[in-house]
């Protein structure tokens, strides 16, 4: 079976989801059943055929599961946009449609991705421009303590969900040209006991250093990987005037903590970029030293950022009385998780709108108010899912997540040129970040932040967004699989 037929057979199932999902969320809240439900799921299926004719005549080699991954994701969120409010999944539909449009035309005109290699300066500035733009008097907006919106007339978006793949391409090209002398060993390997006494001596001074200040377990540790990796990148006697963007990178995930108070978008940011850097250099010591530098300038930011401290003390102690305000929005994802349990209430069966507004100073419809969760449609639809198809529902979204995620490595893989393999690494990792992010968020690995669940959530900024990465990932493939057939490594899949 050719990989276009594997792709056009990979599309019947969401058709299918579509129809199942708003028959089933209709039957709880009617009793009755529609065939209208199943003109939905044709509807759907139309729009996929249209996107995989394209694909046949533009791609014809891409990769034939990152597209029905893609749709199958959009699909299944639409279905839970609809179990929350039917008007807001309508509009999510004319959105999924203008993602779509932009997903053919970012194959059209970009016939050949490496022309974005040439613009590598232009697109870095516009992604930093975008990223200030929340912050700018007359447009900007500020949702739960974090700038990440923006209004302009009718119109409103996030610009960083447009600024992820702007980054991500400047820092593919840039590191092409520079990762081959980012690290460049210039000694001979040294005897085992010569190694003991390079790396015992910097972390004893540190660990007596940390002890007699009484820095906390964490800081020391935090302090000993920072100074072992710091050795292990200097005893190779790397490039310094190459470490720019390093520092440059680092600097921009503090300022977005310090300016925009988006913890969520820096740890994406900046973890895509370790993600690049070790493909392209190979090194965990440099690794361990942006890590260390991103949690230490998180740590500081903690300590002197009040909204940054806040997130914290949430994520710590969220039912303490002392808690800050906004702590009852993971308290109630978690008991809403937990209501959930193993299998769900069923698809539309939870409970989620409240019979009246349970917030005074709130008079905007449902689900923005009278909701148990908060915010139910955008940041913890996550949460809906758990309580509505119980944790084997959850586990089924993140593997869909997790195979998306093994094709565009897999792109990486296959990919015969540094840039190709480094922009398919990049937009893959800062995917695959970003649903740790927001997972992770609502069910309080890390502190909760306001990244939305790609391709699931309500929103027009994060679907056309993930569109566009989708067909930047599918142009990289086309290029790669069509390389890999030339020169005669067959078995593809």
């Amino acid at each position: 079976m050719s990989a276009r037929s594997r792709e056009l057979l990979g599309l019947i199932p969401v058709s299918l989801l579509v129809s199942a999902g708003f028959a089933s969320v209709l039957v709880n809240r009617t009793n009755e059943v529609s065939d209208g439900t199943l003109t939905y799921g044709m509807i759907f299926l139309a729009l996929c055929l249209a996107g995989h004719l394209f694909i046949r005549l533009r791609l014809p080699d891409a990769d034939p599961y990152l597209f029905p991954l893609g749709a199958l994701l959009a699909a299944f969120g639409l279905v839970m946009i609809y179990r929350i409010d039917a008007d807001l999944a309508l509009r999510q539909a004319g959105v999924f449609v203008i993602g779509l449009a932009l997903f053919c035309a970012t194959v059209v005109f970009l016939r050949d991705h490496h022309a974005l290699e040439r613009y590598r300066y232009l697109i870095a500035v516009s992604g930093i421009v975008l990223l200030v733009m929340p912050r700018l008097p007359g447009i900007g907006s500020q949702v739960n303590g974090a700038f990440l919106a923006v209004a302009v007339g009718p119109v409103q978006f996030q610009p960083a969900e447009f600024a992820k793949i702007a980054i991500i391409v400047f820092l593919a090209s840039y590191l092409r040209d520079t990762g081959d002398v980012l690290v460049r060993g210039s000694l001979k390997a040294l005897t085992v006991p010569r190694q003991v006494v390079m790396y015992a001596i910097p972390l004893g001074v540190v660990l007596l250093f940390g002890l007699a200040l009484d820095l906390g377990p964490a800081v020391i540790v935090l302090l000993l990987i920072f100074v072992g990796s710091l050795v292990a990148v200097l005893r190779e006697r790397p490039s310094l005037k190459h470490f720019g963007p390093l520092l440059l990178i680092w600097g921009l995930a503090m300022f977005m903590l310090l300016v925009i108070r988006d913890l969520g978008s820096s740890l994406m940011f900046f973890g895509g970029f370790l993600a690049l850097l070790y493909v392209a250099t190979a090194r965990l010591s440099l690794i361990g030293v942006g890590s260390t530098m991103f949690l230490g300038g998180a740590l500081f930011m903690a300590q002197t950022t009040g909204h940054v401290q806040d997130r914290i003390d949430i994520w710590l102690r969220p039912f303490a009385p002392d808690a800050p305000d906004g702590a009852g929005q993971i308290t109630q994802s978690l008991f809403a998780q937990a209501d959930g349990g193993l299998f769900g209430r069923g698809l539309g069966r939870s409970l989620l709108e409240l019979p009246r507004q349970f917030a005074p100073n709130c008079s905007v419809p449902f689900p923005e108010c009278g909701s148990v969760l908060p915010a139910p449609h955008t940041d913890f639809i996550y949460a809906v899912i758990v309580s509505d198809l119980g944790l084997f529902g959850a586990a089924g979204v993140v593997l869909c997540y997790l195979l998306f995620c093994a094709r565009g490595f897999k792109t990486a893989l296959v990919a015969t040129d540094g840039f190709s393999k480094l922009l398919a690494t990049g937009l893959t990792a800062v995917f695959a970040l970003q649903v740790f992010v927001i997972v992770g968020g609502v069910t309080k690995v890390i502190p909760l932040t306001g990244v939305t669940l790609p391709f699931v959530s309500y929103g027009g900024s994060s679907i056309v967004a993930n569109m566009v990465l989708l067909a930047l990932l599918l142009i990289v493939s086309d290029s790669a699989r069509r390389d890999s057939a030339r020169l005669g490594q067959g078995g593809l899949v």
